[in-house]
């Protein structure tokens, strides 16, 4: 990858939608050079897909939690276990396998309070093999970005 490959990601990190001529035009080259550029990046798995980046508020999902998991143990069934269950939980957009205190944490989209506490009942203790859960409320979204520094 080359520094003309990186502005084109760059590029589409920050903007998605662009047309390959204003994309092409943005990082110094001619459109089908970009194109065959663009098109290598996808089918190498350098870019995964494109999506549409949702307002929280504006879909009435506008309280984020992090939720610490302990599971009652760390074979790796028990692991597994939970992980294929979390994968059925819309509500969980991003889940990570720790090393340290606590073997999941997971990042948790709702409507508000109520609704998290719900999902907790609900959803998240329900799982077999959950030990524990420790939810932190973060007060202020300081940033918040899905562009990688290239």
């Amino acid at each position: 990858m080359d520094h003309l490959d990186k502005r084109i990601l760059h590029e589409l990190q920050h903007n998605g939608r662009l047309q390959n001529n204003e994309l092409a035009q943005r990082v110094g080259l001619s459109a089908s050079p970009c194109l065959r550029r663009v098109k290598q990046l996808e089918d190498e798995g350098v870019i995964e897909r494109y999506v549409a980046l949702l307002n929280p508020q504006k879909v009435n999902l506008g309280l984020s939690v992090f939720a610490r998991i302990w599971l009652k143990s760390q074979e790796a069934a028990v692991v597994d276990q939970f992980a294929e269950a979390i994968k059925d939980m819309p509500e969980v957009v991003e889940c990570q396998l720790m090393a340290g205190d606590c073997d999941f944490f997971l990042r948790i989209v709702v409507a508000d309070l109520d609704a998290y506490r719900k999902f907790q009942i609900h959803h998240l203790t329900q799982i077999p093999c959950v030990q524990s859960v420790k939810t932190e409320i973060p007060l202020q979204t300081v940033k918040s970005t899905t562009a990688l520094p290239l």
